[in-house]
C-alpha cells in the first residue's frame, strides 16, 4: 500500500491505495469525485481526462501514485462560484452533450485545448484533437460547435479584461 498526497481541485487529499491503483479509480474510490468516468482502460475513449498539472490527461493510463505530488483538475473543481466554466456553458447552450457519459472528459479536453490555441483554434484543430475522446451519440458535430463558440466567448471576455 502507498501513501498518495496530491491536490485535486484546489484541496490538499491523502489516501492510502494499492501500488497498481489507476488515478481513475483513486479519485472515483478513495475520493468520491465520479465525474470522472470509467471508459474503456485502455486510453481510447478519452472519458477519464482530467488535468494534471495543467495538461489534459487519460487518468486510466496514469498509477495514482505517479500523480503524487501533482495539482489534478477534474470536472467537478472546473465551475467555480456557482457558475458554469464557458466551456461547460457552451456544451449546455449548443446541445454538445446527449447521454453524458462522453462529456467530462471532452469538456476537459476542450478546455485544454482552448488554454493552448485560444482564439487561434479553428474547426480542423478541434476535430483533430478530439481524436482521442470518443462519443457514441452526437456525430461531433455540436461537440466542435461548442469548442469553437467557448473559445470564441473566452477570447472576447480576455479581451475585454486587457
Amino acid at each position: 500500500m502507498a501513501k498518495v498526497k496530491m491536490t485535486v481541485n484546489g484541496r490538499q487529499v491523502g489516501s492510502d491505495c494499492e501500488d497498481r491503483t489507476l488515478l481513475v479509480h483513486f479519485l472515483r474510490e478513495n475520493l468520491a469525485l465520479t465525474g470522472t468516468h470509467v471508459g474503456c482502460d485502455t486510453t481510447q475513449c478519452g472519458a477519464c481526462v482530467v488535468h494534471m498539472d495543467g495538461r489534459s490527461v487519460k487518468s486510466c493510463t496514469i498509477l495514482a501514485a505517479q500523480a503524487a505530488g501533482s495539482m489534478i483538475l477534474t470536472i467537478e473543481g472546473l465551475a467555480g462560484n456557482g457558475e458554469l466554466h464557458p466551456v461547460q456553458a457552451a456544451f449546455k447552450a449548443n446541445h454538445g452533450l446527449q447521454c453524458g457519459f462522453c462529456t467530462p472528459g471532452m469538456v476537459m479536453t476542450a478546455v485544454d485545448m482552448i488554454r493552448r490555441h485560444g482564439a487561434n483554434l479553428d474547426e480542423a484543430t478541434v476535430r483533430s484533437e478530439l481524436d482521442g475522446n470518443i462519443c457514441r451519440c452526437t456525430g461531433y458535430h455540436n461537440i466542435v460547435k461548442s469548442i469553437l463558440a467557448a473559445a470564441a466567448e473566452m477570447a472576447g471576455a480576455q479581451q475585454a479584461a486587457e
